[in-house]
């Protein structure tokens, strides 16, 4: 009969099935991570075709571009013309085409894809 209290009381200090499930949801982040590692998709939106307006048609061409090529574009002229800020990399000193677009003397090029936007229809 002593066997059976042991049992009963080996029961009774056993944890909670509650903390076993957060080990059992860590192995399907694991087994996640190779699926991530798979070619990305491609929102279609940001390859949409869209008609700069004419200040940045300036810039960048007249012709209906994704805007993944306008910001390439804008890239481009951006370090053509040495405008950005040699102090802070990520300012952009706008020249006269670019305050046409930008409607400010100095942007982030955080803040550069919103100003953009407003000229891609």
């Amino acid at each position: 009969m002593a066997k059976e209290t042991k049992t009963t009381t080996a029961k009774a200090k056993a944890p909670p099935k509650e903390k076993a499930a957060p080990k059992a949801a860590a192995a399907p982040k694991a087994a996640a991570a190779p699926k991530e590692k798979a070619a990305k998709k491609v929102n279609p939106a940001l390859m949409k075709p869209m008609n700069p307006s004419k200040e940045l048609g300036a810039i960048v061409g007249t012709k209906p571009l994704p805007r993944t090529e306008v910001v390439s574009k804008v890239w481009e002229y951006i370090k053509k013309n040495k405008l950005q800020n040699p102090k802070n990399g990520r300012e952009i000193l706008a020249d006269d085409n670019l305050k046409k677009v930008f409607g400010i003397d100095k942007v982030t090029m955080f803040e550069m894809n919103k100003h953009l936007s407003r000229h891609l229809s």
